[in-house]
């Protein structure tokens, strides 16, 4: 693969579609000072796409190059593609490739970066390789670095089939004293998407524990459940 020719598509494409104004909010709506090119995120998934069909990785080697070099790239939208090509190239979505996303997670330290990581990446990790992944995560859930600990916490999310509602509800109350908002968000998010799929083990661990979490967390993991009569409000 011709790295370079695939980083300068990219940018040719996403700065055909710039927008001053448009990047100015956006910057702004995610409080960072890394630069927007203001372009809307459907132009976007439509030159991921073509970007992920013309540049076809043919080994983990160039899947980790590629996509390492679409995520050195300034502007924050080609973060959002390196994601998206990293998502497209499946096959290659591997436990090989956890030093590349432990990178972009530690590197990319916001919401809007490492919750797509965290969700699809390891959420396919999980679903696939659950033996080489579930250890990555144990590590993570005591890391230093919050964004690792909310990878953790948020990587069941989209599973269907393989969820450890032992390990996520163990795993909630190890954090439920940070005082991070996003590490209690977190909390709050997983057990709640959780709850879509098993609302009664949901319920059940937030009458027996749920005074060890934060109210956000609470607030967050019981909105459903109120609302279905399986919990008080």
């Amino acid at each position: 693969m011709h790295f370079a020719a695939l980083t300068a598509f990219i940018h040719a494409e996403l700065a055909a579609h710039a927008d001053a104004p448009r990047a100015n909010a956006m910057a702004a709506y995610m409080k960072t000072t890394t630069p927007f090119y203001g372009v809307a995120a459907p132009t976007r998934r439509a030159v991921g796409k073509v970007a992920a069909q013309r540049f076809k990785p043919t080994s983990p080697a160039e899947y980790t190059a590629a996509v390492a070099a679409v995520w050195a790239l300034p502007h924050r939208e080609e973060r959002y593609l390196a994601i998206q090509l990293a998502l497209a190239w499946r096959r290659f979505i591997t436990p090989a490739q956890v030093p590349l996303y432990q990178q972009m997670i530690v590197e990319g330290a916001w919401w809007d970066l490492v919750d797509e990581i965290a969700c699809h990446l390891f959420g396919h990790l999980l679903a696939r390789h659950p033996a080489e992944t579930w250890p990555v995560l144990d590590a993570w859930i005591d890391a230093d670095d919050l964004w690792l600990r909310r990878t953790a916490l948020l990587a069941q999310n989209r599973l269907k089939v393989g969820f450890d509602a032992d390990r996520l509800f163990a795993w909630c109350l190890k954090c439920s004293k940070d005082k991070d908002f996003f590490i209690r968000k977190a909390i709050g998010w997983a057990l709640r998407e959780h709850a879509k799929k098993a609302p009664e083990p949901v319920a059940a661990f937030l009458r027996a524990a749920g005074g060890e979490l934060s109210g956000l967390s609470y607030r967050e993991a019981s909105r459903h459940l109120v609302a279905a009569g399986l919990l008080a409000g």
